[in-house]
């Protein structure tokens, strides 16, 4: 049997008011936009797909901060920093709520896992890039 991966792509997207995009999930709460890299899709494509699918935001890639790696459930997720160019906050199938929140809101939103350590390794330049196996 070979081998299966899951790869992910994730977007911390800030806007010019220095707040960060994030979405309501119907399993997970508040989160970053992000989802599976199709076939034949770069991370960076789908990193912006899965924005503008489940946000309504187009966005840039502006940033690889690193990778998360679930080993266990076999799972990658690439990480990337984004700004905004264009769309409107829109809620999908995917989310049930969209917006743009202070870093100080998000650190009380989001409580699925390791996800804000992930928004906080995004925004820490420092750490650039990070590898973390959980």
């Amino acid at each position: 049997m070979p081998p299966k991966h899951i790869v992910s792509a994730a977007a911390i997207v800030r806007n010019e008011q220095d707040e960060i995009l994030l979405i309501k999930g119907p399993r997970r709460g508040w989160e970053m936009p992000g989802g599976q890299v199709e076939e034949g899709e770069s991370l960076t494509q789908a990193a912006i797909r899965e924005v503008k699918e489940e946000s309504g935001i187009e966005i840039e890639v502006t940033k690889f901060c690193g990778i998360y790696q679930n080993a266990g459930e076999s799972i990658c997720n690439t990480l990337f920093l984004g700004k905004p160019t264009g769309g409107v906050c829109t809620p999908s199938e995917e989310s049930l709520e969209v917006g743009y929140f202070p870093l100080e809101q998000v650190r009380s939103m989001v409580t699925w896992g390791n996800y804000l350590d992930r928004i906080e390794s995004c925004l820490d330049e420092n750490q650039h890039p990070f590898y973390v196996a959980f």
